[in-house]
């Protein structure tokens, strides 16, 4: 098997099985909306439940649950079918699509399991809060993030070779 199937397998494994051990724990260790300190006035743990995407995006829609495994699904498709596409040299994109796809596989896992998502991740400045999140859709966002930088190296890559 190549390298790249092993560091894709591992990276996903690895980060589904994070997300979901965490919210397990979380769902077994806390009520519904408790809130623990961590740092006091930036960071608690607070146990809630999202419906919907990312800032409750159509949490209350009647075709939601649907929708959003259905959008899972394909965005895993889509993933692994990129991935297939890439070169061997790809590490970082390699790196960032497995990322992305164990967060979409976590929380398509909980939309299946539960008909919603758990979040206890809970920035804040005061009583200013970014939504909560969970290990998922933190892999999503770093995936991404590797992902922007793996393209404009790339290009510049290409830039050097053409001339």
């Amino acid at each position: 098997m190549k390298p790249r199937y092993t560091l894709f397998a591992g990276i996903a494994i690895v980060g589904i099985l994070i997300d979901q051990t965490t919210k397990i724990a979380v769902d077994r260790t806390m009520q519904l909306f408790d809130s623990i300190p961590i740092i006091e006035h930036f960071f608690h743990l607070t146990y809630v439940r999202n419906r919907g995407a990312a800032f409750s995006f159509l949490s209350n829609a009647s075709w939601r649950l649907p929708f959003f495994i259905s959008v899972s699904l394909i965005a895993a498709i889509v993933i692994l079918v990129a991935f297939q596409k890439m070169r061997d040299d790809q590490k970082l994109a390699h790196t960032s699509l497995a990322l992305i796809f164990s967060g979409a596989v976590g929380n398509l896992i909980d939309r299946i399991r539960l008909g919603e998502v758990i979040d206890f991740l809970d920035a804040h400045w005061y009583r200013h809060h970014w939504p909560a999140f969970n290990v998922a859709d933190s892999l999503i966002c770093v995936g991404v993030f590797l992902l922007a930088i793996d393209m404009l190296l790339e290009e510049k890559r290409l830039k050097k070779q053409a001339g």
